[in-house]
């Protein structure tokens, strides 16, 4: 089995058509999405409607828990809080559930998925160095964990020590366990432009990262039309 594994959509319908065109090009059966379908782009409803169709797996994010409740904004900052409060004005009561009641962490076959931690995943940590990683693999029963939040693809492994090794192309090696930042589809932050996701395969046990352009120019325009602010549409470039 293939699986594409992908993460941090934000409501950008064209990176998502993208990857899911590069992912069936790829020969890849399924789908698992970790989270963040909504918030800073221009198109959460058709977003979610593109994931919905494709009957996979799906974890909740803190971009889709805020935009399913009626939480505080508060301490989220100005341009992130101001897409929150758009968002929620453009999705139905039913789409709002079914953010709210996604789950947070999945187990599937033989390897899980989050969006942020397994230590503390309704707090919404982020995983950026070793340090951070070592907390997540005490709480790992599986030997392959994927998630992403951080908008930056990663990969760190715990064998005898916890260190990280380039995302690229891995081999999943026995006794040795994985934690794997898919990377971001609508709002990469690695100084790439480019969607960002990765593929399982299950028989082979490899994992290869894939970056796929996009049509960046009508999603930057969608911004705009919005109303959304316009650094939303600018760091889409920065890839920041």
């Amino acid at each position: 089995m293939r699986i594409a594994l992908f993460s941090d959509i934000h409501a950008n319908l064209e990176a998502l058509d993208a990857v899911l065109a590069d992912a069936a090009a790829q020969g890849c059966d399924s789908h698992i999405c970790l989270g963040d379908i909504v918030g800073y782009n221009a198109d959460p409803v058709a977003c979610i409607e593109r994931v919905q169709a494709l009957g996979c797996p799906v974890i909740k994010g803190n971009h889709d828990q805020d935009s399913g409740s009626d939480s505080s904004l508060e301490m989220m900052n100005s341009n992130a809080a101001e897409a929150i409060r758009w968002t929620r004005e453009q999705l139905s009561p039913e789409q709002r559930t079914w953010l709210a009641r996604l789950r947070l962490v999945r187990q599937i076959q033989d390897f899980t998925v989050v969006h942020s931690t397994l230590d503390q995943p309704t707090s919404w940590n982020y995983v950026t160095n070793k340090f951070d990683a070592m907390a997540n693999f005490s709480y790992q029963v599986t030997s392959v964990c994927f998630y992403g939040h951080t908008h930056v693809p990663r990969v760190f492994v715990s064998d005898n020590r916890v260190h990280e090794v380039p995302a690229e192309s891995i081999v999943i090696e026995a006794e040795t366990k994985y934690f794997i930042n898919t990377g971001a589809v609508g709002q990469p932050r690695d100084g790439d432009w480019r969607a960002s996701y990765c593929i399982y395969d299950t028989d082979r046990k490899t994992v290869h990262f894939r970056r796929i352009e996009y049509d960046i120019q009508t999603a930057q325009a969608k911004i705009i039309a919005a109303g959304l602010p316009e650094f939303l549409a600018e760091r889409l470039a920065q890839g920041r």
